[in-house]
């Protein structure tokens, strides 16, 4: 039997990357999958490959207004949410020293403040008994230079799946952390890399992680499914971490 059968899925950010290849998944193990993205282009794209009668809502997290929109839109196609996964997210990099006002605003608006009233605005479209499940990194208790601003919205969501998951245990949701490591994805070369920097930035992720590689989309779109479906029922405010060891290192 398909593990999300007849459920309505939702994938933030699910129009590249992880999220696709989630939102793929969860298609192919039958649920009813959404996926919200900023870019209407990547969104059909994404669409058109996930198949099974998906569809694409424009939406930006940063725009908190929009997301009840967002939320009503997919209310009306398929009814309440059963599995809502809060992958949208943006990486700036940059040392303590030269870390703009504008640069720290843009990550912790996306990947904090987002999180937060993705979460908060998804409530009333909810299932009792769904699965949220939040997108960290391995990074939040790392300490790697240059990722400061970034590192730390990606710790503070694990709070906030800790705290979430206590609020919202009268309706039996449960919320809990994906954390990934280095992963290969469209944003590696999304601000025009050549071939010769995309190797050298994969061959230095990938030499700080235990296995000596980076991981596949695919590989944790596979955590996302655990998480979404009732394999995971006994998993409350946890962080499952598929990062090939680089916290270790």
């Amino acid at each position: 039997m398909k593990k999300l059968e007849n459920k309505v899925a939702v994938v933030t950010g699910g129009n590249s990357g992880i999220g696709l290849a989630t939102a793929v998944l969860f298609a192919g193990q039958g649920a009813k999958v959404a996926i919200t993205g900023r870019d209407q282009k990547t969104l059909d794209s994404a669409v058109a490959e996930i198949g099974h009668n998906a569809i694409g809502i424009g939406s930006d997290v940063a725009d908190i207004a929009g997301l009840a929109v967002a939320y009503q839109k997919i209310q009306e196609n398929f009814g309440k949410i059963d599995v809502l996964v809060i992958n949208a997210g943006v990486f700036v990099g940059g040392a303590l020293a030269d870390f703009t006002e504008e640069e720290f605003d843009k990550t912790s608006d996306i990947n904090f403040k987002g999180v937060f009233f993705s979460v908060q605005k998804a409530l009333p479209y909810l299932n009792d008994g769904a699965s949220v499940v939040i997108t960290s990194s391995s990074l939040a208790t790392m300490g790697l230079m240059g990722t400061s601003a970034y590192s730390a919205t990606k710790a503070a969501v694990i709070t906030l799946a800790k705290t979430f998951s206590n609020e919202l245990a009268g309706r039996n949701i449960r919320v809990n952390i994906l954390s990934p490591g280095p992963i290969i994805t469209p944003i590696m070369t999304r601000d025009g890399a050549t071939p010769e920097q995309f190797e050298k930035a994969k061959n230095g992720m990938a030499a700080k992680t235990v296995i000596g590689r980076m991981g596949e989309s695919d590989e944790i779109a596979q955590g996302f499914l655990y998480l979404a479906s009732d394999d995971s029922r006994f998993m409350v405010g946890g962080e499952l971490l598929l990062d090939g060891g680089m916290r270790i290192k």
